[in-house]
């Protein structure tokens, strides 16, 4: 007899086929409603009474959680790499295991991480808006493609009238150090394309053992040392009641006053007073940020204003890519489930 299945995030086929012979398996969630589209009460309606439920991003709370159990739910997984939209407390209570997607968005999110870096190291956002809206721009031409025959091309002189004395001139990230917050799957792959852009790492992740940090080409250090001596600080932290606001001003006060800090991760991280503090009165020199405190962010949050900031609206995560990435390993996980073997991918919750 076949077991049931309720599906709200797409497995790639490969391993569809071996999940269709095992199960009778019903499209729920956003899978079947569309992105945003759908409330718990209509997740928890539509995927009562199966022995697997398997969810993407929709939320499944603690009265949720209980009612599947007690409709015979011995199988949940979540495809996210942190599975922050269900309650661990009830899957446990339920006598469960929570399958998850880790590090399903590493290569997404690191590769964005570097070009935050690189835009606020080279103002690239700031000189961009600016040209946009008309800044440092020469006169309208009837004919732009009639052009003076010059060799050098450039804005001008090097006076109070040129880009680089309004927008600044930035730095390499060539022979910077790098400060990973965090050497978890995202951290350590910001750390490995830092290193190919020529930068020295110093990884503060107590843990995470030293031996593995190192064996990458990466330095394990301390906090102090990992703050006072970096360029760059990119936080790559879950939230956690231990780290919540743990990047406050005593981080800053220890930082160096030319340092940025880079987060993709979560903002409740960060003392948001103490950082937006910390930028105001150059206690450090500049941001990028891709997560806020609350999204959409405010209109008015002072942040979205500053010049030495670069504001992305959380979208370091998400590539055409993700999906795959991340239905491939839930793939793995309900096909070991239905064979009986060893699950690879199990939340383990933090303090």
């Amino acid at each position: 007899m076949k077991k049931k299945m309720a599906l709200c995030t797409p497995i790639p086929e490969k391993f569809m086929a071996y999940i269709n012979e095992q199960c009778d398996v019903t499209i729920c969630g956003e899978l079947k409603h569309g992105k945003g589209n759908v409330t718990e009460e209509m997740t928890r309606e539509e995927c009562m009474g199966n022995e697997l439920v398997v969810l993407g991003d929709e939320y499944a709370g603690a009265d949720t959680i209980k009612a599947w159990a007690d409709s015979g739910m011995k199988f949940m997984g979540v495809a996210k790499g942190t599975p922050a939209t269900v309650d661990y407390d009830a899957i446990a209570a339920a006598g469960l295991e929570l399958s998850y997607t880790p590090g399903r968005n590493r290569v997404a999110v690191a590769e964005f991480n570097m070009g935050l870096m690189i835009a606020a190291a080279r103002h690239l956002t700031l000189s961009a808006t600016g040209l946009s809206k008309g800044e440092h721009v020469g006169p309208a031409k009837d004919d732009i493609y009639d052009v003076p025959d010059i060799k050098n091309v450039t804005f001008g002189p090097l006076d109070e009238k040129h880009p680089f004395t309004d927008y600044g001139i930035g730095f390499e990230l060539y022979g910077k150090k790098l400060g990973i917050a965090g050497y978890g799957a995202i951290g350590r792959e910001v750390a490995v394309r830092a290193m190919a852009f020529g930068m020295e790492i110093l990884a503060y992740d107590p843990y995470m053992p030293a031996e593995r940090i190192e064996k990458d080409g990466a330095k394990a250090v301390d906090l102090d040392t990992m703050l006072s001596e970096s360029d760059i600080v990119s936080i790559h932290l879950p939230v956690l009641p231990s780290t919540k606001g743990m990047v406050n001003k005593d981080w800053f006060s220890k930082m160096k006053p030319t340092a940025y800090v880079i987060n993709t991760a979560r903002a409740a991280v960060i003392d948001q007073k103490d950082f937006v503090e910390a930028l105001q009165n150059k206690v450090i020199a500049g941001a990028a940020i891709d997560v806020y405190w609350e999204e959409p962010v405010p209109a008015n949050h002072p942040l979205l204003k500053m010049r030495n900031v670069v504001c992305t609206p959380h979208m370091a995560g998400l590539t055409t890519d993700v999906d795959s990435w991340s239905g491939t390993m839930m793939g793995e996980e309900v096909t070991a489930y239905l064979k009986g073997e060893p699950r690879k991918y199990l939340w383990k919750v933090r303090k």
